[in-house]
């Protein structure tokens, strides 16, 4: 006996669906990035109106691109547990639904930023938004285990936009903040790829632990580390910051190294890096990024 039963319809979208879909857990970190750039370029507080609006329009920003990400990778996003629930994948919002937020927020995005801050800062928003969305997404993602390597560009671009909000150009110091997060994207990333890298390989996503194994994964993981602690320290030798910043960032880089050399220790024992090997050092790369830009911040506000 055959049903005539209607099949059911994906139940309706609501406004934490849509959100879902900007990547909050992510954008958190960008913006602290964004924002601690506004704060260690203006040497103390900002300014409310530039400070509001790259907050909201750097949400706006990241959040466009998000969505973009989820409309593109519909097809592993449905193979791979961690991402099965997304809206785009389940249908709760479908493809036309994303795309038209995903055009909404780019469009406003440049408009508060520019309206609050300058031309330069908006169109170096849309800069990451097409270098994640072009350049990682759509190409390197699914073509090279460099992928996050290169990627990482897209999350770097952030404090180049608060330091231009206040600005309205890009110093030197500008581009160590760019690159001091391009070299720790790949110490952070395959932490978590370390964990996942499963998950990656079922689907084809070339991610370096599935592709170059463990071993010479966790060895870049270290070779990257020592960029970024040489990194924090080049601002110093240049006068940026003061005595008080190397203290802090020197404590911070004691940890991280202590994290990554632990990982190093099982790969070279022979051993597999589990889940809980690997979270150690993923939890600790966001607070280390966190922390050492509050340092930044505060050291420029009180201490230069």
């Amino acid at each position: 006996m055959t049903s005539n039963a209607l099949p059911e319809a994906p139940p309706k979208a609501t406004w934490r669906d849509y959100v879902t879909l900007t990547k909050p857990k992510v954008i958190s970190l960008l913006l602290l990035t964004t924002v601690g750039a506004m704060f260690i370029a203006a040497k103390g507080f900002p300014g409310l109106v530039p400070l509001i609006g790259v907050l909201i329009g750097g949400y706006m920003s990241a959040g466009a691109a998000g969505v973009y990400n989820m409309i593109y990778d519909r097809d592993i996003d449905v193979r791979m547990k961690r991402t099965a629930k997304r809206p785009t994948v389940t249908s709760v919002i479908p493809v036309k639904n994303a795309l038209i937020f995903a055009i909404t927020l780019t469009v406003l995005s440049f408009v508060i930023i520019t309206a609050t801050s300058n031309v330069l800062a908006a169109l170096l928003s849309w800069a990451g938004i097409a270098f994640y969305v072009i350049i990682y997404t759509m190409w390197l993602k699914r073509a090279t285990w460099q992928n996050i390597v290169i990627g990482g560009a897209a999350g770097a671009i952030p404090p180049l936009v608060g330091w231009a909000a206040v600005t309205g150009d890009l110093s030197l110091l500008a581009w160590c903040l760019f690159s001091l997060i391009f070299v720790w994207t790949p110490v952070h990333f395959w932490a978590l790829a370390l964990m996942i890298k499963d998950d990656y390989k079922a689907v084809g996503i070339p991610m370096a632990p599935a592709v170059i194994g463990e071993r010479a994964t966790v060895i870049q993981m270290v070779f990257y580390a020592v960029l970024t602690i040489v990194l924090t320290v080049i601002p110093f030798a240049l006068n940026e910051f003061s005595i008080v910043y190397f203290v802090a960032a020197l404590a911070l880089n004691v940890l991280l190294a202590m994290r990554v050399l632990s990982l190093y220790r099982v790969v070279q024992a022979g051993e597999a890096i589990s889940r809980a090997t690997a979270l150690p050092l993923y939890k600790y790369s966001m607070l280390y990024l966190a922390l050492l830009f509050l340092a930044m911040s505060l050291d420029r506000a009180f201490f230069v």
